[in-house]
């Protein structure tokens, strides 16, 4: 239980997203916004950790960087900037069923009935509490706030399958932060240029972004992914469109109609009954098909007491 809190405080601060963007950033930027978010946040993993990626670990990282981080941010941020907040995420809500199909097919993970119930469940509710008949439905807003929710769903999965080669999770975060901003950079520099300068507003919702929305958030989302399964981990994005319109009602004034109300209480209710599945244990849920034949191979070689501990789930 613990672990799923801490969990979940990863989309509830990844809700914030969208007010900090209509808010604190400049306008039109939203491939200067995903580097800026992600750049500096690897570089400080990486001042941390002072570890490098070996052998396929780099073009591993490459990959992740740009499915989780590069090319999400930048689809994310498109989306941000064309359509209301709550719009931009509902769009998201669709990941957990995208993650529930692709871990069948790729980490051969597959989803009991009642979390894929409580993912359709969820994007009905987030619907109710987000979408208005003043919402403006921006086409190419909402075809990159879909694009996003694809790349994370892959990214995560990818995520869960190759794991991690015996490095910290900070270190392999960081090389993902690293590399998705990089692959930012002359995309942004070909489509947006730089900025003639960045006001002090500007300076503090990026710091935000990057030291809490991206560093401390995809380093709890990733410690989640090593001990959860993939599908019931991605339920929990669902709380961020959720964040998103509370922030929105309290603090940027937006009001609220019983039917978004409702909404919000139907998706939160989705969460916390797909997170009562039963599942494998933690150790069982991620493991490789490779890697489970050398541990089991190790116990073989050992004595009893030490294959019980090689054994042990977790």
């Amino acid at each position: 239980m613990r672990l799923l809190l801490v969990t979940a405080l990863t989309p509830a601060v990844w809700g914030t997203t969208y007010a900090i963007t209509t808010e604190f950033l400049p306008p039109d930027r939203p491939l200067l916004s995903g580097v800026l978010r992600a750049l500096p946040a690897g570089l400080v993993l990486l001042a941390l950790t002072r570890r490098l990626p070996r052998g396929a670990w780099w073009w591993k990282s490459a990959v992740l960087g740009a499915l989780n981080v590069g090319l999400f941010f930048a689809l994310l941020f498109a989306s941000a900037y064309r359509l209301p907040g709550g719009m931009a995420a509902v769009l998201g809500a669709v990941q957990p069923l995208l993650v529930a199909g692709l871990s069948a097919v790729l980490i051969n993970e597959r989803a009991t009935l009642r979390t894929v119930l409580a993912g359709l469940i969820g994007v009905v509710g987030v619907a109710l509490a987000v979408l208005t008949a003043t919402a403006r439905l921006d086409p190419i807003g909402v075809v990159a706030g879909l694009a996003g929710a694809v790349s994370m769903s892959v990214g995560l999965v990818l995520t869960k399958r190759w794991g991690r080669p015996g490095v910290s999770l900070l270190t392999a975060t960081g090389w993902q932060l690293t590399a998705g901003g990089l692959m930012l950079i002359p995309i942004m520099l070909i489509g947006e240029g730089l900025p003639a300068s960045l006001s002090g507003e500007n300076l503090l919702g990026y710091g935000y972004l990057s030291l809490v929305g991206t560093a401390l958030a995809y380093t709890l989302w990733f410690r989640g992914l090593d001990r959860l399964p993939a599908a019931r981990l991605s339920l929990l994005s669902l709380l961020s469109p959720l964040t998103a319109t509370v922030i929105g009602w309290a603090v940027l004034g937006q009001s609220l109609t019983p039917v978004q109300v409702g909404g919000m209480a139907l998706a939160f209710g989705a969460v916390v009954w797909g997170q009562l599945s039963r599942s494998r244990p933690a150790g069982a849920v991620h493991s490789h098909p490779i890697e489970s034949a050398k541990r089991h191979t190790v116990g073989l070689g050992s004595s009893r007491a030490h294959r019980t501990m090689v054994n042990r789930p977790g």
